[in-house]
């Protein structure tokens, strides 16, 4: 119909006056007939081609917009799908991975489980207690150790000193006393020289403790002498550790 009301002049229509109507009670006239408008404006339409009026009207819709944003929604729906199908299977993935980093820890956990005993960690506890305060004593008694060896290390350096500055004659005193003690001096001066040091008993004065030191080896033999071995014994085993 808007087709037709754009394009009168292709329709050829011809709007006839509309014949008007005599009062009531006026005879008709024969051979005159009164027709109505629409029937005569129908008549003028079918006189034309139909194919020609449904070509127009086809024409007439302008239908391209609507088929652009159809066709815009399809591949936003198209997208969308795309990537919602893709984060799906990142899930799935994910969560494939997660399932089994669960499986491996579980089974790591239930062997922690079966391996572990609550009587043999008690026990291993007890055994490192009594190894820690056996350490600790070692420690302690090898500190007072120290101590006193750094001490009598003392005592030894003044009297080394103190011999230094007596020379090898000694005092006046020293040169004073009997020829057998400076034998004595003279073997133990010798004794020196060769690495080795004798300490007398302080109870009865004899010689019972002798250090054997080798420089080359780096080795410090402490020897306590008894006086069941004699003392050839002692000087093959001084000369073997020399």
């Amino acid at each position: 119909h808007r087709s037709l009301a754009c394009r009168p002049s292709e329709l050829n229509l011809r709007i006839q006056r509309p014949a008007t109507r005599s009062p009531p009670g006026t005879p008709r006239l024969p051979g005159l007939e009164q027709k109505h408008p629409l029937h005569n404006t129908a008549s003028m339409l079918l006189a034309e081609d139909p194919a020609t009026l449904i070509h127009h009207t086809i024409n007439n819709f302008n239908i391209t917009p609507d088929k652009l944003a159809v066709a815009r929604v399809h591949e936003s729906l198209s997208t969308l799908q795309q990537a919602r199908d893709l984060r799906v299977r990142d899930a799935e993935a994910s969560l494939r991975r997660l399932a089994r980093q669960l499986g491996t820890l579980a089974a790591q956990h239930d062997e922690l489980r079966a391996a572990h005993s609550p009587g043999e960690h008690a026990s291993r506890i007890a055994t490192l207690d009594t190894r820690k305060f056996r350490t600790a004593k070692a420690a302690s008694d090898a500190e007072a150790e120290a101590e006193r060896l750094a001490g009598r290390a003392a005592d030894l350096a003044a009297r080394l000193q103190e011999l230094d500055l007596q020379g090898v004659e000694g005092d006046a005193a020293a040169r004073r006393r009997d020829p057998v003690d400076d034998e004595v001096l003279l073997r133990l001066k010798v004794y020196r020289s060769l690495g080795i040091d004798i300490e007398r008993d302080e109870r009865d004065g004899e010689w019972s403790r002798a250090v054997v030191r080798n420089d080359r080896k780096g080795d410090v033999h402490v020897v306590n002498m008894d006086k069941k071995f004699s003392r050839f014994f002692y000087a093959n085993y001084f000369w073997q550790t020399l």
